[in-house]
């Protein structure tokens, strides 16, 4: 994925308020559903919030890795918000080690600077905020 024609210019600051919004969004979804649905549940209900917010939304998004100008790997985004915020969502205990190895390997894929690892899986919302 070339993310660099698609992103729009977003200062620092901007990056802060947007993901400020995204996990608004997050909150309005985790207090609607509560916690034990499956991912794609909190996908689906999230990407509407974030729509109805009026935020450029895209799920299941592949991201090609590349070595030596050669495919090597692809992986799939659950969201991506105004092509500068990358979310993994879960629904499990906690976020681990793992989903933030995850994420971080994402953004270094799609060279977007910001990703956010939602933890759906808690009455209360897990939030990592990564960047890169």
């Amino acid at each position: 994925m070339n993310t660099d024609e698609h992103r729009s210019s977003i200062g620092a600051t901007n990056h802060a308020g947007l993901t400020e919004r995204i996990i608004e969004g997050a909150f309005r979804v985790s207090n609607q559903l509560g916690s034990g649905f499956l991912e794609k549940v909190y996908e689906n209900a999230l990407t509407h919030e974030l729509r109805k917010m009026g935020l450029h939304t895209v799920q299941q998004q592949p991201i090609h890795v590349y070595y030596e100008g050669i495919v090597v790997g692809e992986y799939v985004a659950d969201l991506i918000v105004e092509n500068n915020v990358l979310i993994e969502l879960k629904s499990c205990r906690a976020i681990d080690d793992i989903h933030v190895a995850q994420c971080l390997n994402y953004l270094r894929a799609t060279q977007i600077p910001v990703g956010l690892v939602l933890n759906f899986g808690t009455p209360k919302v897990g939030i990592k905020r990564l960047m890169i």
